[in-house]
């Protein structure tokens, strides 16, 4: 995961402590001793370098950790994937159960209804669902 990160951007550890925190929606966050480590290994095998930066390093991948990259491809977009699933279902076992068991209602209620979309139909739920959010978000303020 951190390999991937900086593949796409040189990047300071706190940064990609936080990227890693948001693709789990804060549900997990790496530790910076588990986060450092993992840096000083993948600078070890030669896969990314640090410029110092600031007081901090930047790292950034090289041509072996691109070439690795390229080789794991496949399993990194599976540790991606499964990732993102994994974030979804934390973020939503940690929802009240009163709102799981809406959010599971109005599913199942937009699924059955597959049969009965057309436009105007379509443009009455996508409000009905705009205000439902806009409400929730207002109640936040």
């Amino acid at each position: 995961m951190l390999l991937a990160q900086i593949e796409q951007q040189p990047r300071h550890g706190y940064e990609l402590i936080r990227l890693i925190g948001e693709l789990f929606n804060d549900a997990y966050v790496p530790s910076p001793g588990v986060v450092y480590p993992t840096l000083a290994l993948l600078e070890d095998l030669g896969w990314i370098a640090a410029e110092p930066e600031g007081g901090r390093k930047r790292y950034h991948i090289t041509d072996a950790g691109r070439a690795q990259v390229d080789a794991e491809r496949a399993t990194i977009d599976a540790v991606q994937a499964r990732t993102h699933i994994a974030a979804n279902r934390l973020a939503k076992a940690s929802l009240p159960a009163p709102v799981r068991e809406a959010m599971q209602a109005l599913k199942h209620t937009l699924l059955q209804h597959q049969d009965h979309w057309d436009d105007d139909e379509a443009q009455r739920v996508a409000g009905l669902l705009a205000r439902a959010s806009a409400a929730i978000e207002a109640g936040r303020a």
